[in-house]
């Protein structure tokens, strides 16, 4: 609709000049052909005159102009000899209109009886006046005329040219992959529109493929990570329970056993990331998590109370939010361990909640933190061997999936502030 909107309004603007030049001419031309029409009427009243002369011979004592249309002078046969013939315009008063109003005049010669005569005639003319504001009313309505017919023209006929293009701007403006939506296309006998219906047909079509393909190839590869990880690690296990080694082997071992869950706990980090990006958490419902933060603190009470941490929860509004519960769960989670896990010990974990944001403050090191880092993959912030260092790039991607901001600053106290619009 903007596209014809804007059609209507170049249109307009392109119709200006052009009715202008055209009004122009228009009125020059009509003003030769009165002068034409009217030269040519005085030139018959001449005709008439001389034909009338032979017997009606009076008529060459006719010099008045307010009692005759001609006015009849004697001149000598040099001045006929020499005058020629001229058209002019002149001002006349007229009784009828108690006023000055336009005259075409006629001077010329004539010859009778050896006598010589200047005649000169008269005749009523157009005002310009009154034809230009005729003209200028009769173009307004033209104008409007035609806006009225471009305007009906957009809104019928263009309105159903448009429609297969309108149509698959909404559908693909509320297209989503992962949500197997299908784009169906309106037929349309414009060569373009079906070129173009043809094009994002086999675009979404490739790209769903590439989706699916990339979703289960992730979905396959942790899969099949994950069994022979179990196994090592189970098969591990029980061999330091039933095999009696030095302190040296069982000290490999139990490394070992640390690097394996390690890597257990990466692959589950990246198939979660992978599946956040790909836009594979689809449901979605509101969040109360005023509730959600008070059962997280309430599961990371024994990590808290083994660091000599306590939680404190500030709850100073109610925060509802539409989005997917494992991944709030997840969002949450992942900040607030992060808050205990660098948080100083004997200290406090603050979590404040407000009608619009959340924050999470702990101690820890006495220095700000690279703030363009910290959310960066596989980014430690502590030396900790367990950690796979992307607890805080995954709350990040949670957090621009639903457009909720997530930044963090130094202020005595390291704090991670989530911002819901």
């Amino acid at each position: 609709m903007k596209l014809l909107n804007h059609t209507s309004k170049y249109l307009a603007i392109l119709l200006v000049p052009l009715i202008s030049i055209w009004a122009f001419i228009f009125y020059y031309a009509m003003l030769d052909e009165i002068y034409d029409s009217l030269d040519d009427g005085l030139e018959n009243q001449k005709i008439l005159l001389l034909e009338r002369l032979p017997t009606n011979p009076e008529i060459l004592e006719h010099n008045d102009l307010d009692l005759w249309s001609h006015a009849i002078t004697p001149i000598s046969k040099k001045q006929y000899e020499q005058f020629e013939d001229r058209n002019s315009d002149t001002l006349m008063y007229m009784l009828n209109e108690r006023d000055f109003e336009p005259v075409r005049v006629y001077e010329t010669t004539l010859a009778y009886n050896d006598n010589y005569y200047k005649v000169k005639f008269i005749t009523s003319m157009v005002e310009e006046d009154d034809l230009i504001q005729d003209l200028v009313v009769y173009l307004i309505v033209l104008y409007a005329s035609l806006m009225i017919a471009i305007v009906i023209l957009n809104n019928l006929m263009l309105k159903k040219i448009w429609k297969p293009f309108h149509s698959l701007m909404r559908q693909l403006r509320d297209f989503r992959i992962e949500k197997n939506h299908h784009i169906k296309t309106i037929d349309t006998n414009i060569e373009e529109f079906k070129l173009l219906n043809t094009s994002i047909t086999t675009l979404i079509d490739q790209s769903r493929a590439r989706y699916l393909e990339q979703q289960h190839f992730i979905e396959n590869a942790s899969h099949e990570l994950q069994t022979p990880l179990a196994i090592s690690i189970n098969k591990l296990e029980l061999f330091l329970e039933n095999t009696k080694l030095p302190a040296d082997d069982i000290k490999t071992m139990a490394s070992v056993l640390d690097n394996l869950g390690r890597l257990t706990r990466l692959n589950k980090s990246l198939l979660l990331l992978s599946k956040i990006e790909n836009r594979q958490f689809v449901d979605e419902e509101t969040i109360d998590f005023n509730s959600l933060t008070a059962n997280i603190i309430g599961d990371f009470e024994d990590l808290a109370s083994h660091k000599h941490i306590v939680l404190h929860l500030e709850e100073h509004s109610n925060l509802n939010f539409q989005m997917n519960k494992d991944l709030a769960v997840v969002l949450m989670t992942n900040l607030v361990k992060n808050a205990i896990i660098h948080g100083q010990r004997n200290n406090t974990v603050t979590i404040k909640i407000h009608e619009k944001s959340i924050s999470i403050s702990n101690f820890g090191v006495a220095e700000a933190l690279n703030a363009n880092l910290i959310f960066s993959r596989f980014k430690k912030i502590s030396n900790d061997k367990k950690s796979t260092g992307l607890g805080l790039a995954i709350a990040k991607a949670i957090s621009e999936k639903y457009g909720i901001g997530l930044e963090y600053r130094y202020s005595e106290e390291h704090i991670f502030k989530l911002t819901f619009f």
